[in-house]
């Protein structure tokens, strides 16, 4: 099973020169390639492979820049697998087509796929061209090392992942009843409420820190453009994002990992957040509070762990359906909260009603016996 483990690196200044001249070798590569895949198909219709790629960028490309030859070479053969990679999403998976790397974008990375080593002991990893780097390995791993690859953030902080093979099978799926399964309701108000009546609140990180946002933007189109007082209002900016973003993670990681943990099938609503986003008076909140993320990771802890993710449909009514008895409340709006079954006079809680029918609808798709 394969398994990818991020760490933060801690480059001299020195190393940092060379890993950004990794940064912009590997972005060359990746836009000539990209460039060459789109004349080569506007002049023959026909597509140029990898390896004829490949053959050009080391016999004629590297002759002709010789700055190439500081990076490593495996490196720049990555860039032409990942052009290949995202062609090939474009055309199975219907992605969008790919687009041409920029150097003005602050995050930035490159992949390593072998010749590098990791010491526990001594808390570094050693890498092609760069040397030993101090490194804070705060997890240990086994197994066999894959592609690593070394990425910047907007804040000028330096990670590295690595991908490792442990040896391990992917665990089985495991038998699940009603009992074992929980129902999800994802919201705006709460961020998710459970079928068992429990509701986790909506931290809204995005939405606490707004106001220093808007104080911290302002600054930064006050500064002239191009001066060291416009880098440092932007770089205070960019440091505030990223801590909305890490908080965001930490909260949606340790909830996944609990509902995961405490669950062996977890049901959950088709949503259409893209269609949702449209909505510009919601846009905001539910960008903030990052279903589609939190969705990902229910999705492969689910995986890790043999627990199993159940899915009803899009367009299924579970927010006006009574549980208890079925009937269907065609007049609830969006502004109603709670409601009463006019047939069996159960009082509802709108999103636990949705959480208890998202659960029913999914274990009826299954087949279950509902004990």
């Amino acid at each position: 099973m394969l398994k990818a483990y991020k760490f933060r690196i801690y480059p001299t200044t020195k190393q940092e020169e060379i890993i950004k001249v990794h940064f912009g070798a590997c972005r060359f590569v990746y836009n000539w390639a990209l460039e060459q895949k789109i004349k080569t198909y506007e002049q023959t219709k026909e597509s140029i492979s990898r390896f004829d790629l490949q053959r050009i960028l080391v016999h004629e490309v590297k002759h002709s820049n010789e700055w190439l030859k500081e990076a490593n070479s495996q490196a720049l053969l990555a860039s032409l697998v990942n052009v290949e990679s995202a062609f090939t999403k474009f055309f199975r998976e219907k992605a969008g087509f790919p687009k041409f790397k920029s150097k003005k974008n602050p995050v930035q990375s490159y992949q390593m796929p072998q010749h590098y080593s990791v010491d526990f002991e001594k808390q570094i990893i050693k890498i092609p061209k760069i040397g030993e780097v101090k490194t804070i390995l705060h997890r240990r791993f086994e197994g066999k090392l894959k592609t690593a690859t070394i990425s910047r953030t907007c804040t000028e902080k330096y990670y590295i992942s690595i991908l490792v093979e442990d040896g391990k099978q992917i665990p089985n799926k495991q038998n699940f009843s009603e009992s074992t399964t929980i129902g999800i309701d994802i919201g705006i108000k709460d961020f998710a409420v459970l079928s068992n009546g429990e509701k986790v609140e909506n931290p809204k990180y995005l939405k606490n820190s707004l106001q220093r946002l808007k104080v911290l933007q302002k600054r930064v189109s006050r500064k002239q453009k191009g001066s060291q007082n416009r880098a440092k209002a932007k770089q205070r900016l960019a440091s505030l994002h990223d801590k909305i973003a890490n908080q965001r993670n930490d909260f949606q990681n340790k909830l996944s990992f609990r509902l995961i943990s405490e669950n062996q099938a977890i049901a959950l609503e088709t949503l259409n957040v893209k269609g949702m986003l449209k909505n510009h008076c919601l846009a905001q909140s539910i960008s903030d509070a990052g279903w589609r993320i939190f969705v990902t990771k229910l999705e492969y802890k689910a995986e890790c762990f043999g627990k199993t993710i159940l899915r009803i449909g899009q367009f299924e009514p579970s927010t006006r359906i009574c549980n208890v008895c079925g009937y269907h409340n065609g007049k609830l709006t969006l502004a109603d909260r709670d409601w009463t079954c006019p047939d069996c006079k159960t009082k509802h809680d709108r999103d636990i009603n949705a959480a208890i029918n998202i659960k029913k609808f999914s274990i009826q798709e299954q087949n279950l016996i509902v004990i």
